[in-house]
């Protein structure tokens, strides 16, 4: 069991995480990887399978308690466990954070797709089903596997990555095309979505009009939720 102040050391954004296996460890066997890899896949996707109602949450891991979009993280994250709906982050600090801990304040079900850490997990304290994962690319997969919405907070590359994964998973129709993208806080969103249409659609051509249809830009998690509300249940997981 980890202390109070081992648990704040690991609750970091992470980028500040510390580094494990030796440059000798068996483990960084390509072989031993990828079996480690088909065991990871194969445990989430049947962690996530006992979940058929979430909304997974996305955005920095930087923003502390008091912050005004950890705030509406756990707001939103209350409104939907009080709407029948699970709630799915990262499980670690900042957004990922306020989200579970609103879920977890309602009543409802917080989930955290954890880090495992040579010891421990990295995980925040408002998780109640969890999963964890060596690697953070096996990790995103789950993140984007099965959730009924996604909805994106203001964040850093990780969160922008995350993003433009799911969009083009959408606009390539490798997932279901129903699906919300919802991202919230226009003062943040907008200069994207100015940038994507004015250089990325009318100078270079490189998407379709409709293609700006995939995300939603809102400003509240009252506007998030009438969205969430109305999304159907996903009748197909996976890539």
């Amino acid at each position: 069991m980890m202390t109070e102040e081992q648990q704040k050391k690991l609750n970091v954004p992470a980028s500040k995480l510390p580094m494990f296996e030796g440059p000798d460890d068996f483990r960084k066997s390509i072989h031993w990887k990828v079996f480690r890899i088909m065991a990871e896949l194969v445990e989430g996707w049947q962690f996530l399978a006992d979940f058929k109602k979430t909304v997974t949450f996305f955005g920095s891991a930087r923003f502390p308690e008091g912050n005004k979009w950890y705030k509406a993280a756990q707001q939103l994250g209350a409104l939907c466990a009080e709407n029948g709906f699970g709630v799915i982050t990262g499980g670690g600090p900042g957004i990922m954070e306020g989200g579970n801990r609103g879920a977890y304040d309602a009543g409802g079900t917080s989930i955290g797709l954890n880090i495992q850490l040579p010891h421990e997990q990295r995980t925040n304290p408002y998780v109640n089903r969890s999963v964890a994962f060596h690697y953070f690319f096996t990790r995103k997969i789950m993140l984007s596997y099965a959730a009924q919405a996604y909805v994106y907070f203001p964040g850093g590359f990780g969160t922008l990555d995350e993003l433009f994964e799911l969009i083009t998973l959408i606009q390539t129709k490798k997932i279901e095309t129903h699906i919300p993208v919802i991202m919230i806080g226009k003062e943040y969103w907008d200069p994207l979505d100015a940038w994507i249409k004015t250089q990325v659609l009318e100078k270079f051509a490189a998407i379709d009009s409709e293609d700006r249809n995939i995300y939603q830009i809102v400003d509240t998690p009252e506007e998030a939720l009438e969205i969430i509300k109305k999304t159907p249940e996903r009748k197909s997981f996976g890539y």
